[in-house]
């Protein structure tokens, strides 16, 4: 299960997962995020409380990556994620790819 907090303010989109982002919420997570990124200029993702990520996780976060990225606006920036999900990120080559801080 994923719950989802979002902010959109000034063209700041802050949102923070909570749960696991996987095959069964990815869908519902980017038909959520989708209309969001055409008003937004930057992107926070707040990883605090999300426990897992898989590759559909991280296919709905690329393509939030490419949207904003043919706007020309700034790299998606990943913030408070624990060991785990880093370790994903760090295997798969997201660390690279979004702004992991």
């Amino acid at each position: 299960m994923l719950n989802v907090e979002k902010k959109l303010d000034n063209g700041v989109l802050l949102i923070a997962l909570e749960g696991e982002l996987d095959t069964l919420s990815s869908p519902d997570f980017e038909d959520m995020l989708e209309p969001l990124l055409d008003e937004a200029q930057s992107l926070t993702l707040d990883f605090e409380k999300l426990e897992y990520i898989s590759s559909a996780g991280l296919r709905v976060l690329l393509a939030a990556e490419q949207a904003l990225e043919e706007k020309g606006a700034e790299k998606v920036r990943v913030v408070n994620m624990n060991s785990t999900i880093r370790n994903i990120f760090e295997i798969t080559g997201f660390v690279d790819v979004l702004a992991v801080e």
